[in-house]
């Protein structure tokens, strides 16, 4: 394996400047190394081989994570493969180093919840768990296990012994994370509402076509009226990346520090802004092997402190398990 260009500690507390300085460093070398990449960046911009600002790295669009091997170096044991039906070309992303992808989510857990060993963790993942090769499932699997809870675990069309169970980590006064795909929360919700205080109802992955797509706030406020909580928090992540942004209320997303979103002009993609409304462009240093700098297609809004809420898909993409209507 090609060495990493910078130690993998490093990622872990940036600051804005030392994200800067590492950017730079990625791009260079995976503009070397990532065949894929190498092209693209001689397409999109001519050869550019020393940015001095985010603004003007090359973002890879997303969908080439459907029709090219994006990765350093030879093909690893491990990949992540995208939802789709039997008629969708999904995507495949390669993963060169579990550890890495492993660290990023406990160090972005514990940076928004704390340690995992503090909760109960409940995943609610029927259609991830119906598929191989799923990043969600190897993320909440981990989570589960450095729960240690013995209620902690994953369910999939038992709603009765969920319920039951919810009740009783409810009068242990047990703090619990419930993470579910959005249609199995409604499903849920609607066969067993209650009162959740103890509980985070985290919603993440859309409806799989399993029910028709919600605007967020009307997600939302479903949720919190059949579930008894005030706020529903969200999760924001994508097989195409190692690394994932969580939002507490009202779907607004903060990102780890060693991951930044921009937003790509609708008329003119090159165009990037570091805030307003656009196509979302990912830069997740952790994707070390594979590519950091990821054209996304979801439309959202980018605030000036690098918060965002993600507005649903743009036309003509597409389909993705993360869908959501366009507002």
């Amino acid at each position: 394996m090609i060495q990493a260009p910078f130690e993998i500690e490093k990622l872990w507390n940036l600051s804005t400047d030392q994200f800067l300085a590492l950017s730079k460093t990625l791009f260079n070398w995976q503009a070397t190394h990532n065949k894929v990449y190498k092209e693209w960046v001689k397409l999109s911009s001519g050869g550019i081989d020393n940015p001095n600002a985010l603004t003007q790295i090359p973002f890879l669009p997303i969908s080439f994570f459907k029709t090219h091997d994006v990765l350093v170096g030879e093909k690893p044991e491990l990949y992540f493969e995208s939802s789709g039906t039997t008629m969708d070309v999904v995507s495949k992303h390669w993963v060169a180093e579990p550890t890495i992808y492993e660290q990023s989510f406990n160090h972005c857990f514990n940076l928004f919840y704390g340690n995992p060993a503090d909760y109960c963790v409940i995943g609610l993942l029927p259609s991830y768990l119906e598929r191989q090769h799923s990043s969600l499932v190897y993320m909440v699997e981990h989570l589960i296990k450095q729960s240690g809870h013995a209620q902690s675990g994953f369910y999939l069309n038992d709603f009765e012994q969920l319920s039951t169970n919810l009740k009783v980590l409810e009068a242990n006064n047990q703090k619990t994370i419930l993470i579910g795909v959005s249609f199995a929360l409604i499903d849920f919700a609607d066969a067993y509402p209650q009162q959740l205080k103890n509980t985070i109802v985290m919603e993440t992955g859309g409806m799989k076509g399993r029910r028709e797509e919600m605007i967020k706030s009307e997600l939302h406020a479903y949720l919190k009226e059949r579930l008894g909580v005030s706020q529903i928090h969200s999760e924001y992540g994508m097989t195409e990346l190692l690394s994932q942004a969580y939002a507490k209320k009202d779907g607004l997303f903060t990102c780890p520090p060693w991951m930044k979103v921009m937003v790509g002009d609708q008329e003119d993609p090159g165009v990037l802004k570091t805030s307003g409304r656009g196509i979302l462009h990912v830069i997740d240093l952790a994707n070390i092997y594979s590519c950091a700098f990821i054209a996304t297609q979801d439309l959202c809004e980018l605030y000036e402190d690098g918060s965002f809420q993600v507005l649903g898909r743009i036309d003509n993409s597409d389909r993705r398990g993360c869908s959501l209507l366009v507002v």
